[in-house]
């Protein structure tokens, strides 16, 4: 009877294979996918500061755009505003892979402007 049990079992494992298989590629998609996101969050996060320290130093805008899209994510939009003796960068973009997620990676960040030489000797004058 041992005999018997073992031949109604041969099955089992390729039907257990067939559905574990697809699951674990979907997760591993995921999981790709997830870590793309998080790292073109961390892109967006990186990209803002640069640009914030170069407005800061009151490099030209078109030059502050430009170095704040290089260190972007492709595609991302790129917003630089002056507020009283602060500059606020902020990097939009759209997630990686997944783009019909319904949400954009933002990240901001805000600097104080720093002082030119000619602004520091003319007040120390």
């Amino acid at each position: 009877m041992a005999g018997c049990e073992r031949r109604a079992d041969r099955g089992f494992v390729t039907a257990e294979a067939a559905m574990v298989l697809p699951v674990l590629v979907m997760f591993a998609t995921a999981l790709v996918g997830g870590l793309m996101v998080v790292a073109a969050q961390i892109q967006c996060v990186d990209a803002a500061r640069t640009g914030a320290r170069a407005a800061a130093r009151q490099d030209p805008p078109g030059a502050v755009v430009d170095v704040t899209r290089g260190a972007a994510p492709p595609g991302a939009r790129v917003t630089v505003s002056r507020e009283a003796g602060q500059v606020r960068v902020v990097v939009v973009a759209r997630p990686p892979v997944l783009r019909g997620l319904p949400f954009d990676l933002r990240e901001e960040a805000v600097a104080a402007v720093e002082q030119t030489e000619a602004e520091t000797v003319g007040a120390g004058s």
